[in-house]
Protein backbone atom coordinates (compact mmCIF):
# COMPACT_ATOMS: atom_id res chain seq x y z
CA UNK A 1 0.00 0.00 0.00
CA UNK A 2 0.91 3.94 -0.66
CA UNK A 3 2.31 5.34 2.15
CA UNK A 4 0.37 8.68 3.07
CA UNK A 5 3.17 12.15 4.22
CA UNK A 6 2.23 14.67 5.00
CA UNK A 7 5.10 17.60 4.92
CA UNK A 8 4.51 21.19 6.72
CA UNK A 9 6.42 23.87 5.27
CA UNK A 10 5.99 22.23 1.66
CA UNK A 11 5.25 25.39 -0.63
CA UNK A 12 8.94 26.14 -0.76
CA UNK A 13 12.38 25.29 -0.53
CA UNK A 14 13.56 21.81 1.28
CA UNK A 15 9.92 21.07 2.16
CA UNK A 16 9.17 21.40 -1.42
CA UNK A 17 11.84 19.25 -3.54
CA UNK A 18 11.20 16.65 0.06
CA UNK A 19 7.46 16.51 -1.46
CA UNK A 20 7.85 16.23 -5.02
CA UNK A 21 10.63 13.96 -4.82
CA UNK A 22 8.87 11.13 -2.79
CA UNK A 23 5.65 12.02 -5.17
CA UNK A 24 8.06 10.52 -7.66
CA UNK A 25 8.83 7.23 -5.70
CA UNK A 26 4.94 6.64 -5.55
CA UNK A 27 4.42 8.31 -1.85
CA UNK A 28 0.84 9.65 -1.49
CA UNK A 29 1.80 13.78 -0.13
CA UNK A 30 0.50 16.54 1.35
CA UNK A 31 2.04 19.83 1.95
CA UNK A 32 0.94 22.48 3.83
CA UNK A 33 1.25 26.63 3.47
CA UNK A 34 -0.50 29.06 5.81
CA UNK A 35 -1.88 30.14 2.49
CA UNK A 36 -1.82 27.36 -0.20
CA UNK A 37 -3.60 29.84 -2.92
CA UNK A 38 -0.58 31.34 -3.51
CA UNK A 39 0.60 28.34 -4.90
CA UNK A 40 -1.98 27.16 -7.93
CA UNK A 41 0.95 25.57 -9.71
CA UNK A 42 2.35 23.24 -6.86
CA UNK A 43 2.34 20.10 -7.85
CA UNK A 44 1.75 18.35 -4.36
CA UNK A 45 -1.66 18.29 -2.27
CA UNK A 46 -1.33 21.85 -0.12
CA UNK A 47 -3.76 21.91 2.54
CA UNK A 48 -3.87 24.98 5.35
CA UNK A 49 -1.69 24.91 7.94
CA UNK A 50 -0.02 27.30 10.36
CA UNK A 51 1.97 25.70 12.82
CA UNK A 52 1.04 28.16 15.49
CA UNK A 53 -2.63 27.72 15.27
CA UNK A 54 -3.23 24.67 16.91
CA UNK A 55 -7.11 24.69 15.02
CA UNK A 56 -5.18 24.90 11.46
CA UNK A 57 -3.26 21.94 12.72
CA UNK A 58 -5.86 19.51 13.69
CA UNK A 59 -8.39 21.02 10.50
CA UNK A 60 -5.20 19.83 8.10
CA UNK A 61 -4.20 16.48 9.68
CA UNK A 62 -8.32 15.17 10.00
CA UNK A 63 -8.52 16.25 6.50
CA UNK A 64 -5.57 14.01 5.63
CA UNK A 65 -7.18 11.17 7.07
CA UNK A 66 -10.59 11.56 6.08
CA UNK A 67 -9.21 11.96 2.25
CA UNK A 68 -6.95 8.16 2.84
CA UNK A 69 -7.74 6.80 6.01
CA UNK A 70 -4.49 7.04 7.86
CA UNK A 71 -1.27 9.15 8.19
CA UNK A 72 2.07 6.99 7.82
CA UNK A 73 4.67 9.94 8.25
CA UNK A 74 4.70 13.48 9.18
CA UNK A 75 8.01 15.78 7.99
CA UNK A 76 8.10 18.53 10.67
CA UNK A 77 9.51 21.11 7.87
CA UNK A 78 8.35 24.26 8.73
CA UNK A 79 10.40 26.91 9.72
CA UNK A 80 11.62 30.31 10.07
CA UNK A 81 15.58 31.71 9.88
CA UNK A 82 16.95 34.68 11.82
CA UNK A 83 19.98 36.50 12.25
CA UNK A 84 21.38 39.46 14.48
CA UNK A 85 23.42 40.32 17.96
CA UNK A 86 21.10 38.77 20.83
CA UNK A 87 21.40 41.86 22.78
CA UNK A 88 19.45 43.59 19.87
CA UNK A 89 16.99 41.21 18.63
CA UNK A 90 13.71 42.29 19.21
CA UNK A 91 12.04 40.06 22.33
CA UNK A 92 8.59 39.41 19.74
CA UNK A 93 11.03 37.47 16.80
CA UNK A 94 12.42 35.78 19.15
CA UNK A 95 9.44 34.26 20.09
CA UNK A 96 8.25 33.64 16.81
CA UNK A 97 11.39 32.05 16.28
CA UNK A 98 10.48 29.39 18.66
CA UNK A 99 6.97 29.41 18.46
CA UNK A 100 7.72 28.04 14.94
CA UNK A 101 10.76 25.75 14.57
CA UNK A 102 10.08 23.91 18.37
CA UNK A 103 6.71 24.88 19.55
CA UNK A 104 5.24 24.66 16.30
CA UNK A 105 6.37 21.37 15.71
CA UNK A 106 5.63 20.01 19.29
CA UNK A 107 1.84 20.86 18.50
CA UNK A 108 1.97 19.12 14.77
CA UNK A 109 3.68 16.02 16.54
CA UNK A 110 0.93 15.74 19.95
CA UNK A 111 -1.82 16.62 17.28
CA UNK A 112 -1.09 13.10 15.13
CA UNK A 113 0.12 10.61 17.55
CA UNK A 114 -3.47 9.97 19.04
CA UNK A 115 -3.89 8.25 14.75
CA UNK A 116 -0.61 6.66 15.04
CA UNK A 117 -1.13 5.51 18.06
CA UNK A 118 -4.63 4.07 16.81
CA UNK A 119 -2.47 2.82 13.45
CA UNK A 120 0.51 1.15 16.06
CA UNK A 121 2.61 2.53 13.48
CA UNK A 122 3.88 5.64 12.14
CA UNK A 123 7.43 7.60 11.28
CA UNK A 124 7.86 11.20 12.70
CA UNK A 125 10.88 13.19 10.98
CA UNK A 126 11.90 16.18 12.42
CA UNK A 127 13.90 18.73 10.47
CA UNK A 128 16.41 20.34 11.76
CA UNK A 129 19.66 22.28 11.44
CA UNK A 130 23.43 21.81 11.84
CA UNK A 131 23.58 24.81 13.07
CA UNK A 132 21.26 23.26 16.08
CA UNK A 133 24.51 21.78 17.78
CA UNK A 134 26.39 24.56 18.34
CA UNK A 135 25.95 28.01 19.51
CA UNK A 136 27.03 30.46 16.10
CA UNK A 137 27.44 34.10 16.73
CA UNK A 138 24.72 35.96 15.18
CA UNK A 139 22.63 32.98 14.57
CA UNK A 140 21.91 31.93 18.36
CA UNK A 141 18.48 32.16 18.18
CA UNK A 142 18.43 29.94 15.42
CA UNK A 143 20.80 27.55 16.62
CA UNK A 144 18.84 27.28 20.00
CA UNK A 145 15.49 26.61 18.29
CA UNK A 146 16.66 24.11 16.19
CA UNK A 147 18.51 22.37 18.79
CA UNK A 148 15.55 22.41 21.41
CA UNK A 149 13.87 20.36 18.81
CA UNK A 150 16.59 18.16 18.42
CA UNK A 151 16.78 17.14 21.81
CA UNK A 152 12.80 16.84 21.92
CA UNK A 153 13.31 14.33 19.47
CA UNK A 154 15.65 12.31 21.89
CA UNK A 155 12.82 12.65 24.42
CA UNK A 156 10.25 11.75 22.43
CA UNK A 157 11.44 9.12 20.99
CA UNK A 158 11.38 6.98 24.15
CA UNK A 159 7.87 8.23 25.72
CA UNK A 160 6.05 6.57 22.03
CA UNK A 161 8.33 3.62 21.50
CA UNK A 162 6.02 1.45 22.90
CA UNK A 163 3.65 2.38 20.31
CA UNK A 164 5.42 1.29 17.37
CA UNK A 165 5.70 4.83 16.37
CA UNK A 166 9.08 6.03 15.28
CA UNK A 167 10.75 9.32 15.58
CA UNK A 168 13.81 10.75 14.45
CA UNK A 169 15.46 14.03 12.94
CA UNK A 170 18.01 15.13 9.67
CA UNK A 171 19.78 18.03 10.16
CA UNK A 172 20.84 19.82 6.82
CA UNK A 173 23.36 22.14 6.55
CA UNK A 174 22.94 24.86 4.03
CA UNK A 175 21.61 24.28 0.63
CA UNK A 176 20.42 26.52 -1.98
CA UNK A 177 17.00 27.50 -1.05
CA UNK A 178 15.29 31.14 -0.21
CA UNK A 179 15.79 30.95 3.42
CA UNK A 180 17.53 34.01 3.16
CA UNK A 181 14.85 35.93 1.89
CA UNK A 182 12.48 34.55 4.19
CA UNK A 183 15.15 34.96 7.66
CA UNK A 184 14.11 37.87 9.83
CA UNK A 185 17.65 39.78 10.14
CA UNK A 186 17.86 42.10 12.75
CA UNK A 187 19.24 45.53 10.93
CA UNK A 188 22.38 46.55 11.30
CA UNK A 189 22.08 49.15 13.61
CA UNK A 190 24.97 52.42 12.87
CA UNK A 191 26.75 53.06 15.74
CA UNK A 192 25.85 49.50 17.62
CA UNK A 193 28.80 47.64 19.00
CA UNK A 194 28.00 45.10 16.61
CA UNK A 195 27.74 47.18 13.33
CA UNK A 196 30.84 45.99 11.39
CA UNK A 197 31.08 42.30 13.03
CA UNK A 198 27.55 41.42 13.02
CA UNK A 199 27.32 42.95 9.11
CA UNK A 200 30.80 40.82 8.06
CA UNK A 201 28.89 37.77 9.24
CA UNK A 202 25.46 38.74 7.87
CA UNK A 203 27.01 38.97 4.34
CA UNK A 204 28.82 35.59 5.04
CA UNK A 205 25.94 33.92 6.00
CA UNK A 206 23.94 34.71 2.85
CA UNK A 207 26.81 33.89 0.34
CA UNK A 208 26.59 30.27 2.49
CA UNK A 209 23.40 29.84 1.54
CA UNK A 210 23.67 31.24 -2.14
CA UNK A 211 26.45 28.81 -2.94
CA UNK A 212 25.29 25.93 -1.14
CA UNK A 213 24.06 22.25 -2.57
CA UNK A 214 20.88 21.23 -4.11
CA UNK A 215 18.05 20.49 -1.74
CA UNK A 216 17.73 16.84 -3.49
CA UNK A 217 20.18 15.85 -1.16
CA UNK A 218 17.77 16.20 1.77
CA UNK A 219 14.81 14.39 0.13
CA UNK A 220 17.22 11.73 -0.70
CA UNK A 221 17.82 11.29 2.44
CA UNK A 222 13.97 11.56 3.92
CA UNK A 223 13.37 8.51 1.49
CA UNK A 224 16.45 6.20 2.73
CA UNK A 225 15.33 7.22 6.57
CA UNK A 226 11.39 6.04 5.36
CA UNK A 227 12.52 3.01 4.54
CA UNK A 228 14.95 2.10 6.88
CA UNK A 229 13.04 -0.21 9.40
CA UNK A 230 14.60 0.91 12.64
CA UNK A 231 15.90 4.33 12.17
CA UNK A 232 18.87 5.92 14.11
CA UNK A 233 18.26 9.25 16.45
CA UNK A 234 19.94 11.44 14.77
CA UNK A 235 21.26 11.94 10.63
CA UNK A 236 23.02 14.99 8.98
CA UNK A 237 23.30 16.08 5.48
CA UNK A 238 25.17 18.60 4.08
CA UNK A 239 29.07 19.52 3.07
CA UNK A 240 31.81 17.28 4.56
CA UNK A 241 33.02 20.28 6.82
CA UNK A 242 29.84 21.49 7.84
CA UNK A 243 29.09 17.38 9.37
CA UNK A 244 32.65 17.17 10.49
CA UNK A 245 32.07 20.14 12.11
CA UNK A 246 29.76 18.33 14.73
CA UNK A 247 32.70 15.61 15.14
CA UNK A 248 35.47 18.35 16.43
CA UNK A 249 32.86 19.92 18.93
CA UNK A 250 33.12 16.51 20.66
CA UNK A 251 36.65 16.02 20.25
CA UNK A 252 37.79 19.59 21.22
CA UNK A 253 38.06 21.22 23.86
CA UNK A 254 35.59 23.76 24.58
CA UNK A 255 38.03 27.24 23.80
CA UNK A 256 39.61 25.42 20.76
CA UNK A 257 36.34 24.42 18.88
CA UNK A 258 34.89 28.58 19.77
CA UNK A 259 38.38 29.89 18.36
CA UNK A 260 37.12 27.31 15.27
CA UNK A 261 34.22 29.12 14.73
CA UNK A 262 35.92 32.53 15.48
CA UNK A 263 38.10 32.22 13.12
CA UNK A 264 35.38 30.98 10.55
CA UNK A 265 33.32 33.85 11.04
CA UNK A 266 36.71 36.46 10.80
CA UNK A 267 35.74 37.56 14.11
Amino acid sequence: MQKVVLITGGSSGIGKSIGEFLASKNYIVYGTSRNPDNYPDSKLKLVALDVKDTHTIKSAISMVIKAEGKLDVLINNAGVGITGPLEEIPEDQVLHNFETNCFGPMRVINSVLPQMREQKSGLIINITSIAGYMGLPYRGVYSASKGALELLTEAYRMEIKDFNIKMTNIAPGDFATNIAAGRYHAPVLKGSPYEKAYGSVLNAVDEDVNNSSDPIEVAKKVLQVIETKQPKIHYKVGAFMQKFSIVLKFLLPDKMYEKLLLNHYKL
